[in-house]
């Protein structure tokens, strides 16, 4: 490890920047298909990380935006290249664990492994020190109790790993909407990705399918109530395969997992470009920085 991830200037006043957010991974290596592909036919599949990070990366040079690609230790073992590539066009480089593994699906020692072993590759990699993590699926709720304090014990700066609201495959509704500290004694920020609210209710608004498949001025409506009405940045991601329509059809999946993976890939792209544009995005560290430091001013 060479250097660490140089931040950008951390924005003036009270003008939001909202964070922006990739979630470095293959469309084989996916919670829907975790149990129809096995980990170990990986190698053998059509690797398109490449190509698609590269997209996005033009698409935000076109935007002038900046953002944090959260990347699978398995991925950075296989693109050293990519990486320093996402560095030198100076977006943040963090965690996303090791091969997708959910959080609750491991102890509390094959989790510290899990991440130990995904920084150190992701870290040799990029020649970046990495501070940041997200979960699989945002796999960190009310089972996994530890997950935080390891976090902590490793020197993680934040987290970025909890869905505040109910679904079939992950959330932990009881979770905060915004930034939190989970432990307190740890200076260590968990930013939960981005809810709006309708009737009391809380709607998923930061991205991935939702994204895709709702109509944009669904996600144009949440971030600006989160901006105007709640006065906070919106945390937005996505995953590369997600621009990628030539992508192998897995037909073996479920119908369900394979309506959520394949629909509408053809007008990501597009739609990601108008929300880059129509708001103001930044890295996630950036983001960590400032809401630690509100935090902070609130506990004193």
């Amino acid at each position: 490890m060479n250097a660490v991830n140089s931040q950008p200037e951390v924005p003036a006043g009270n003008r939001i920047v909202n964070g922006l957010s990739v979630d470095v991974e293959d469309w084989f290596q996916v919670g829907a298909f975790e149990d129809v592909i096995e980990r170990d036919a990986w190698a053998t599949l059509d690797d398109r990380v490449d190509r698609n990070v590269r997209e996005i990366l033009d698409l935000f040079d076109e935007a002038n935006a900046t953002a944090t690609f959260f990347t699978l230790g398995w991925v950075a073992k296989r693109h050293g290249p990519l990486l320093r590539e996402i560095v030198a066009r100076g977006h943040e480089m963090a965690s996303h664990g090791w091969d997708h593994a959910r959080v609750h699906t491991l102890t509390r020692q094959q989790f510290g492994e899990d991440i130990a072993r995904a920084r150190k590759q992701i870290e040799d990699a990029s020649g970046v020190r990495v501070t940041g993590y997200r979960a699989p699926s945002f796999s960190i709720d009310q089972r996994t109790p530890w997950a935080y304090m390891e976090l902590a014990e490793q020197g993680y700066a934040y987290s970025s790993s909890v869905s505040p609201v109910t679904h079939d495959h992950y959330g932990w509704a009881a979770a905060p909407r915004f930034a939190f500290k989970p432990l307190p004694w740890a200076g260590l920020v968990e930013i939960p990705v981005t809810t709006a609210m309708f009737a009391g209710k809380r709607l998923a608004a930061g991205g991935g399918g939702f994204f895709r498949v709702l109509p944009y001025a669904f996600s144009r409506w949440a971030i600006r109530q989160v901006n105007r009405q709640d006065q906070r940045p919106a945390v937005f991601y996505f995953h590369p395969w997600e621009i990628d329509p030539g992508q192998p059809r897995v037909a073996g999946a479920p119908l369900k997992s394979r309506l959520r993976h394949y629909t509408n890939l053809e007008k990501m792209a597009p739609k990601l470009r108008q929300l880059i544009h129509d708001f103001e995005w930044g890295r996630m560290d950036v983001l960590a920085h400032r809401e630690k430091a509100q935090l902070d001013a609130v506990a004193a």
